[in-house]
């Protein structure tokens, strides 16, 4: 099963499987509809996208491990461990 599109912002979409690396954008870069670069497999410059890195991974992961067959992951609350005792 294909991994499935990521959103990047604004109408930009990519397949999950292709996306190999995510650059958060600094000082003067980053502005007006731009707050990450993502590097996809076949394309030689960078996509910038309108979203954060962590979204954009959240998204990456989340449909990677769909595509695998690989159950969700439960949120924690107050993002602390559960106790195992």
């Amino acid at each position: 099963m294909a991994a499935r599109m990521v959103h990047l912002g604004y109408g930009k979409w990519v397949r999950a499987d292709r996306v190999f690396a995510v650059v958060p954008l600094e000082g003067a870069e980053r502005g007006d509809r731009r707050r990450t670069y993502v590097h996809v497999e076949g394309l030689s410059e960078p996509l910038v996208a309108s979203r954060s890195e962590r979204a954009i991974l959240a998204d990456v992961d989340a449909a990677l491990a769909e595509a695998a067959g690989v159950p969700g992951r439960r949120r924690r609350r107050g993002g602390q461990d559960e106790h195992l005792f």
